[in-house]
């Protein structure tokens, strides 16, 4: 089975950068999306063969998550926890036979950190949500989580510390979460690749200079690593300042 994830940054404006061009080449099961910036009604496009799950934030033109799958799911669940969390567009959940699967878009920590506090309430409750998913069936958890764990996992970590996304209580959140039995995919099977981000900023040439971050994850219940055939990140499809992550379970 073949999962993809990619923080579209605007589905409307990656229609026109070769959006339906990179799924049908990578022919994924299904396809979970980040940052779509629209309501349901405005995802016009031919895509035959896929049941589509929308989710909007109440605010129009921010946020949004969006399952795209072959097979339809027992069921589909948006967003978790209490009504703090339940206004951006940023959780669906979709259950299959043998997993959960969880498509995210982390909270970004903004500028001077200052909604900090609020992405930590986030990750705890986030994570309490995934180990009761975890506690009936095992978890696949994907999408832009807004945090790069390791020094590794971005170009320049030094001037970068404390910034959004590298803090260390980010980063310290997603080390809790991996403890409590969960697996970084890509990491599993590439612990020391360096050089390999899936997000680069629009400005100082970052893409063209490969300074990017590792922020686009799957991550899953660690009783499914005998099933992670591959982990990889699409590195040369453009259309957004991220590209999409693929995971392949056997």
């Amino acid at each position: 089975m073949k999962l993809a994830s990619w923080n579209v940054n605007g589905l409307r404006a990656c229609l026109g950068k070769g959006f339906l061009d990179y799924v049908r080449a990578e022919d994924p099961d299904v396809l979970c999306l980040q940052e779509t910036k629209l309501q349901p009604e405005q995802a016009v496009f031919e895509l035959e063969g896929y049941h589509r799950y929308f989710h909007s934030a109440d605010k129009k033109g921010y946020s949004g998550t969006a399952i795209l799958t072959k097979t339809e799911p027992l069921s589909v669940t948006l967003d978790f926890g209490g009504d703090i969390h339940r206004h951006e567009g940023r959780i669906i959940t979709a259950e299959y036979p043998d997993f959960y699967l969880v498509c995210c878009y982390t909270p970004n920590s903004q500028d001077g950190l200052r909604r900090l506090d609020y992405r930590m309430q986030w990750e705890d409750d986030l994570r309490a949500y995934l180990l009761e998913l975890d506690a009936v069936k095992p978890v696949v958890y994907c999408g832009d989580l807004n945090v790069a764990h390791r020094e590794i996992d971005l170009k320049n970590p030094q001037s970068n510390r404390q910034n959004p996304g590298f803090s260390d209580q980010e980063r310290a959140k997603m080390t809790e979460l991996l403890a409590a039995g969960f697996t970084d995919t890509f990491r599993f099977l590439y612990p020391a690749a360096v050089g390999i981000y899936s997000w680069w900023s629009y400005r100082f040439h970052a893409r063209e200079n490969n300074a990017g971050w590792r922020i686009d994850y799957f991550i899953v219940s660690d009783r499914l690593r005998s099933r992670i055939a591959a982990a990889e990140i699409r590195t040369e499809v453009f259309g957004s300042d991220h590209c999409p992550v693929v995971l392949e379970l056997r």
